[in-house]
């Protein structure tokens, strides 16, 4: 790769993200970065990370490594707030969380000010499912694949606002799950007291992606015969997909998206967004007080009401917190503007496509995962015959492979190539599975 392809692709973006505070204090955020029309040198993306040589990493979906523009992003503002920390925090974290929406919302196809910010999809989802404005008997929609973190908030909010939760099955069998039966059961589950769809893009235990654009485009069928306060919401634990998928909101279809920057972005450690349409933000209202909302401190001061209508600056949660990592998930963004989104999409989809044909074909391996890559994202699922997950994955960890085993009550082993990786990592894998055969 010669140095001025390498500095297009990575010089820049280090300046550019982490830069002189003084660039930072005074740009305005920068537009989205031109991928290489040559396509990415995908040995230079893996130079960006630095990861121990005697591992291979495949479990990018539970914490992100930070690539290098981001790195020097997050040194770049704890020297700055090591340096000066009241006078830099005040005088810049307002302008520095606006330029992090802004980053977000380009990736998302949203403006910045429909974007929150938060610490993690958890936080997100949390503080979504608490403020939406339901009435007592009003109905949310999900399903029994969906994760603890969607079901647990859903149950926390219903005791406080007397919504009722109902959940079904997309499908009997993950062999034969198709697009049609997802969207079919989504749809005939609905009655007249539905007021929210919650969903997840890519699921953690099988890594099924559901087809979020039919659905939101049925429900808009659904949504025509009704009037306005009785229309249904469709709310997406998007984490698995964000930063891996070449997708936005507008694509999606879903009303509110929410996602931690800190996996698939390979965003800063701690961050997440919340990003929603108008109509999505028409049924939130916020739970924890915003430090960065003028209009929130003038009703405080003044005795004034509420705020009565949420935007991402009012739903970003206050307090102090590691505002490096918060300010640096520009840089996380740019990364992937200059890779390119749609090529980050196919690189995963290729990673995972060779995976799945390696595991597949191996007589003590049951793939869990869709095969179609319009079913499947990053997120690479499988039993191995005679072990539970657990000790597949810990005999993969002494092989030096990172796997990991979903959380749920019938646990599979995943393993999540992503850009880190490259097809010689999954080779590797792959003989390190045929290997556990004889154990």
């Amino acid at each position: 790769m010669s140095v001025a392809r390498r500095d297009f692709l990575f010089g820049a973006g280090v300046a550019m993200a982490a830069g002189a505070a003084v660039a930072q204090e005074t740009a305005a955020p920068a537009a989205a970065s031109t991928p290489p029309a040559a396509g990415p040198d995908w040995t230079a993306v893996r130079g960006q990370f630095q990861t121990a040589p005697d591992q291979i990493n495949m479990s990018a979906m539970l914490i992100a490594t930070h690539p290098k523009p981001v790195r020097a992003a997050i040194d770049q503002f704890r020297r700055e707030l090591d340096w000066r920390p009241v006078t830099y925090l005040e005088d810049n974290n307002r302008r520095l969380q606006g330029y992090s929406r802004a980053a977000a919302g380009r990736y998302l196809g949203v403006e910045g000010k429909q974007v929150a910010l938060t610490d993690s999809t958890t936080m997100g989802a949390a503080l979504v499912y608490s403020g939406l404005k339901l009435r007592p008997g009003d109905e949310i929609l999900t399903t029994h694949q969906d994760y603890y973190v969607t079901h647990e908030s859903l149950r926390h909010a219903a005791v406080r606002n007397g919504a009722q939760i109902k959940r079904i099955s997309l499908y009997d069998d993950i062999d034969a799950v198709s697009e049609p039966q997802m969207v079919g059961r989504l749809m005939g589950a609905i009655t007249p007291r539905t007021r929210v769809l919650a969903l997840t893009w890519v699921h953690s235990s099988t890594g099924l992606k559901i087809p979020v654009a039919a659905i939101s485009n049925a429900l808009k069928q659904v949504n025509a015969g009704r009037q306005e306060p009785d229309q249904i919401i469709l709310v997406l634990d998007g984490v698995h997909g964000f930063g891996n998928q070449d997708a936005d909101m507008n694509s999606l279809g879903c009303d509110i998206f929410v996602a931690g920057c800190h996996k698939w972005l390979f965003g800063p450690r701690g961050t997440g967004v919340i990003a929603a349409n108008n109509k999505g933000w028409a049924a939130l209202r916020p739970t924890i007080p915003s430090f960065v909302d003028s209009n929130a401190w003038g009703a405080w001061i003044n005795n004034g009401p509420l705020p009565d209508q949420a935007n991402g600056v009012l739903m970003s949660p206050g307090g102090f917190k590691a505002f490096e990592h918060i300010w640096a998930i520009p840089a996380a963004v740019d990364f992937h503007d200059r890779i390119g989104k749609a090529n980050v999409a196919n690189r995963t989809t290729q990673l995972a496509s060779q995976l799945k044909e390696g595991l597949a074909a191996m007589p003590h391996v049951r793939l869990v995962t869709p095969r179609q890559p319009g079913l499947s994202a990053g997120i690479v699922s499988f039993d191995v015959a005679g072990q539970s997950a657990n000790e597949t994955v810990h005999a993969l960890r002494q092989r030096r492979v990172i796997a990991s085993a979903a959380p749920y009550a019938v646990q599979h082993v995943r393993l999540t190539p992503s850009i880190m990786n490259t097809p010689a990592d999954v080779d590797a894998v792959l003989a390190e599975v045929r290997g556990l055969k004889a154990v």
